[in-house]
């Protein structure tokens, strides 16, 4: 394993260091966006996209909100219902806004980047998502050998859904399965047996799809060392491409589905902390790359080639390929950024139609970045993906002197550095292996607004 890609688990300094804090898949993050902010301003981005001569190619994603059943630890935007008159009229309202973007829309339409995120997009049933796949495919170009995924669940999914997302376009899936034990299973209501998993990665591989990525969560009540080790066991059995290992965060206040979890059974923080380093340590052995935050991915993978590369970038959906895209998203919720601006689509179905009724673009909030902002994102990107930061670089692209711009953060950050979790060179920060579980917390050092208001609360922990 590449030094760049090495990585040290140190109980000792997590529990120092595991502060709450933002998931930076924006900067400034979502929770700072402003409903001054709104259709206008979306309108007026999107219509500038040529400005300077630039052409960036597109990614697109689409929300589809509806799930079959609820799964109690879930805390996404998500609308239970079996009823697909629900998803007939939702699409209809996609397609308002699909038309109402591409009226505006100035620029390429090739999209070189397409990903079906949810609730569960496997919810729309045939003729809907043939439907929803047309309405994109006649307002824009899907690159010839572009990225185009879609999130899965396996317990509704079967051999002939899967070749007709190959044939609708689809080379990349993301299964969840969080954890395979009964017990677990059960208590947060997601029963998903080890065969419909892999009968769905089977048929995956059969219609040529290109990556397969499956999603774990530790925390879970009732999840051991034991019993998680016998997941993973079954996880690396099935050797997916990608692996998501991601730490349940328990806020019931905020999620009600979360209310209906066990708090007695959820294990210890020394617990967690135990899961999560042996499922590390496991999935390094296997040969899997650690790539960031919760991410790994085999060796091949085109998200380590990108980390290797320099060209790794992190979105809304996560660690990306497409550093250099624009991102256009549809639907209740979802955030699309275009150059220097964010903007979030209302969040309740009542809402996002109300707009759409109306011809409006259906933004909620969102905002335009700042010179300083810009700069701020840079360097968080930087760490996030790299865990490394050219000082030179960030001088030389943002006319700044960064140690005088930087005095402030950089003493903070030496408190860091004497922990072990930096290097502060004369020319490079670089994130130390047993700094690179924290990287979120270092990357904090430079959020302006937390350093403004330090409200950590509503953040999730670092681990």
């Amino acid at each position: 394993m590449q030094e760049t890609h090495r990585l040290v688990v140190d109980p000792e300094l997590i529990r120092r260091f595991d502060i709450s804090g933002p998931r930076y898949t924006s900067y400034p993050t979502a929770d700072r966006f402003v409903e001054a902010f709104g259709p206008a301003q979306y309108a007026r981005w999107l219509g500038s996209r040529e400005v300077g001569g630039l052409n960036r190619p597109l990614s697109l994603y689409v929300h589809i909100p509806f799930c079959n059943t609820i799964c109690y630890y879930c805390a996404c935007n998500k609308i239970i219902t079996k009823d697909h008159s629900r998803s007939a009229r939702y699409l209809d309202f996609l397609e308002r806004e699909i038309d109402l973007v591409d009226r505006h829309l100035a620029g390429g339409r090739e999209v070189t980047q397409l990903h079906l995120g949810g609730g569960t997009p496997t919810f729309l049933a045939e003729d809907e998502m043939r439907r929803l796949m047309a309405v994109i495919r006649a307002r824009f170009q899907l690159a010839e050998h572009g990225e185009f995924s879609i999130e899965v669940d396996p317990r509704k999914v079967e051999a002939a859904q899967v070749a007709l997302l190959a044939e609708l376009g689809f080379n990349r899936m993301s299964i969840g399965v969080q954890d395979f034990d009964p017990l677990v299973q059960a208590a947060v209501n997601r029963i998903q047996s080890f065969d419909e998993t892999a009968a769905v990665l089977e048929a995956a591989r059969e219609n040529g799809f290109k990556s397969v990525s499956m999603d774990l969560i530790y925390g879970l009540p009732h999840q051991t060392v034991e019993r998680f080790a016998a997941t993973l066991e079954r996880v690396i059995e099935l050797s997916p491409d990608r692996l998501s290992l991601y730490s349940y965060a328990h806020l019931p206040r905020l999620f009600k589905p979360q209310r209906r979890i066990e708090e007695a059974a959820l294990p210890t923080a020394a617990d967690k902390l135990g899961i999560m380093k042996y499922a590390i340590e496991r999935l390094v052995d296997a040969g899997y790359v650690y790539i960031g935050m919760d991410h790994f991915a085999k060796p091949d993978d085109e998200l380590t080639i990108a980390q290797r590369q320099g060209r790794l970038h992190r979105n809304f959906q996560g660690y990306s390929t497409q550093a250099e895209c624009d991102m256009i998203a549809f639907g209740i919720s979802s955030i699309s950024k275009l150059g220097a601006i964010y903007a979030q689509n209302h969040k309740t179905e009542e809402d996002y139609y109300d707009a759409l009724e109306r011809g409006e673009l259906p933004v909620l909030r969102g905002v335009e970045l700042t010179a300083d902002d810009v700069l701020r994102r840079s360097i968080i990107q930087a760490l996030m993906c790299h865990f490394e930061l050219s000082i030179e670089s960030i001088e030389i692209a943002h006319l700044i002197d960064f140690r005088r711009y930087f005095t402030p953060e950089l003493h903070d950050l030496a408190r860091m550095a004497e922990a072990g979790l930096v290097e502060i060179g004369d020319r490079w920060i670089t994130v130390l292996p047993p700094g690179r579980l924290l990287v979120r917390a270092i990357a904090m050092v430079f959020d302006r607004y937390l350093r403004h208001d330090r409200e950590r609360a509503r953040y999730s922990r670092v681990i």
